[in-house]
């Protein structure tokens, strides 16, 4: 793939989209980083940046958000806003170690929901996540009601295994570190020492 070709990539998101771009923090215990998110116009759906690169995808992370607005601004991109909302994935692990003692964290369980959505979307790979069904659908309505206390043993597994796949996509994703330089890390776990 040419520079121009990654050059358009960036501009228009993988399927067409010009939406807003946003700067959104990911704290997680295997991986954390900012990462470029897009937001769909119209009836296109929002997705996390990631770069094609041969036969897979690869998304840019980066320390903070200002490096972030400088690869954006590098490639004829502002970000929406000057600061990045932040995704408490360790809260959602620290859930999934013992679901049954522990309290849902609903506000994180849907921010992350939304997110490894989003993600699998931008890599291509939306099939690595659990296919949704009716239960997923019931689940996520009675989640984003803040009623998780209501949710039937089927609704919760749903959950818990959407959760447990999406953990998995984020810390096997394979990442480009530092963009302008090109260093790439495949499915191995990337930390804050990395980046």
């Amino acid at each position: 793939m040419t520079k121009i070709e990654r050059a358009d990539v960036f501009a228009a998101g993988r399927r067409g989209g010009h939406g807003d771009l946003h700067a959104y923090r990911v704290r997680g215990r295997g991986r954390g980083a900012v990462v470029l998110w897009i937001g769909g116009e119209g009836d296109e759906p929002d997705q996390v940046l990631a770069l094609p690169e041969a036969d897979r995808c690869q998304v840019p992370v980066f320390v903070t958000v200002r490096q972030a607005r400088v690869y954006a601004s590098r490639r004829g991109r502002r970000l929406a806003t000057a600061e990045a909302n932040t995704l408490e994935l360790t809260r959602v692990q620290h859930w999934l170690e013992d679901p049954v003692r522990r309290s849902v964290p609903s506000g994180d369980v849907l921010e992350s929901w939304n997110f490894f959505e989003d993600l699998a979307r931008g890599l291509g790979g939306i099939h690595r996540l659990p296919q949704q069904s009716a239960v997923h659908h019931s689940a996520y309505e009675k989640l984003f009601g803040d009623e998780c206390g209501a949710w039937t043993p089927a609704e919760q597994r749903a959950v818990l295994e959407l959760m447990t796949a999406g953990v998995e996509l984020w810390n096997s994703c394979p990442v480009i570190v530092k963009p302008c330089s090109k260093i790439v890390f495949d499915s191995g776990r990337v930390g804050p020492g990395d980046l």
